[in-house]
């Protein structure tokens, strides 16, 4: 029986298999994107490929040669910036938080594909506008986790605790 691999596991495996053949000695907590080329890339995401397409690396759904390749690329930058085991320990922090808010709705899609080609100033405020209204409609639309918060009320000033208890 073959032993399935997650995809996080594969990556550091194919990444140290790379790099120790290039000669290169990274160990757990080493930063091995510093470390990486355009060489050693194409090799991971090489490795990557040919273990989803044997089966060895875990892939919810199936995917064309091409859709693959492009997956591949992009999971390698994933774990290379979020694992702590081959950043350096770096706390990964989102370039551009909310970014991707909206990006499944069909609205918000085709309403910035428009906006990206629009070159008139109006008609980009006017879209803006329209983005901004259909973000705010799916955020309300949005079912509300209760949140739980533990508060340690002998830490607050006294007046507060007063006020709160």
């Amino acid at each position: 029986m073959i032993k399935v691999l997650s995809q996080k596991e594969a990556v550091r495996s194919a990444l140290t298999q790379v790099l120790t053949e290039a000669g290169i000695v990274v160990g757990e907590g080493s930063n091995f994107k510093e470390v990486m080329t355009k060489e050693y890339r194409a090799q991971v995401n090489q490795i990557l490929f040919q273990g989803f397409r044997a089966g060895t690396i875990a892939l919810k759904s199936e995917k064309t040669d091409q859709e693959l390749k492009d997956y591949v690329s992009g999971l390698q930058s994933n774990w290379l910036n979020k694992d702590k085991a081959i950043n350096g320990g770096v706390v990964h922090m989102a370039m551009n938080p909310g970014s991707r808010t909206g990006s499944t709705d069909s609205q918000i899609k085709a309403l910035r594909s428009l906006l990206k080609i629009s070159t008139d100033p109006t008609d980009k405020v006017e879209l803006q506008r329209y983005i901004a209204a259909r973000l705010l409609e799916i955020d309300v639309a949005k079912p509300t986790k209760a949140r739980v918060v533990k508060i340690d009320f002998d830490s607050l000033p006294v007046e507060l605790q007063a006020k709160y208890k």
